[in-house]
């Protein structure tokens, strides 16, 4: 019998670098998460959730505010705890704690230490796919995403995107799960996904030791 599939992947980067997409396309990829002949219950999940407020494009595990961090770090603890009792199962997350520490740091100066939530990622066989584009490309990538966009102002000023994106290079180096870096600059949501499920086949990043 081959090896049951238990891809876990952590998506990172700033906007406008087809994150969501790639998520989506990876969730349903044979590669990743073995054929299928009907869809069924995969888990997608999100740092992106604004669930800690009752309005659209409110705040969440990434950008919440100073007095709303026992909250943020609560729900970072119920994750890795469900990521623990469900091991031997894909999990693919669109933005997490990477993305949080860029959010916190460049928002309010803080620094956010999850080296602990890394410790129980890593022997869960976590990896991280750092989604990044050269900064000529984001013109084109905006220009795709106000087709279908619910809130365009966001994607008013892409100086801000390429300073995330510097800003995460220095975070994803400080972490000590697997990463894959990889240019998306050519739009290309198949070739992108091609390339993660070779990353993850050559790295072992497929299936979990018992």
């Amino acid at each position: 019998m081959s090896d049951k599939l238990t891809p876990k992947i952590i998506i990172e980067g700033t906007r406008l670098t087809f994150k969501t997409d790639i998520a989506f396309a990876l969730n349903e990829h044979p590669r990743i998460v073995g054929a299928r002949k009907y869809r069924y219950h995969s888990p997608l999940v999100s740092g992106e959730w604004c669930a800690f407020t009752n309005y659209p494009w409110g705040r969440g595990m990434i950008n919440f505010e100073p007095q709303e961090e026992s909250l943020a770090m609560e729900t970072y603890a119920t994750w890795v705890r469900l990521f623990e009792l469900q091991r031997y199962y894909s999990w693919i997350v669109d933005r997490f704690h990477i993305s949080t520490r860029m959010y916190q740091l460049m928002t309010y100066g803080k620094n956010h230490d999850f080296r602990w939530l890394e410790e129980r990622l890593k022997p869960l066989n976590f990896r991280i796919v750092f989604c990044t584009r050269t900064p000529s490309s984001f013109e084109s990538a905006r220009a795709e995403r106000l087709k279908v966009s619910g809130k365009p102002s966001q994607y008013a000023d892409l100086n801000v995107f390429v300073s995330e994106q510097d800003f995460l290079r220095r975070l994803i180096d400080e972490s000590i799960l697997p990463v894959l870096k990889l240019d998306v600059s050519d739009n290309n949501i198949p070739a992108a996904v091609e390339r993660i499920a070779d990353w993850m086949e050559a790295t072992g990043g497929l299936s979990m030791k018992e």
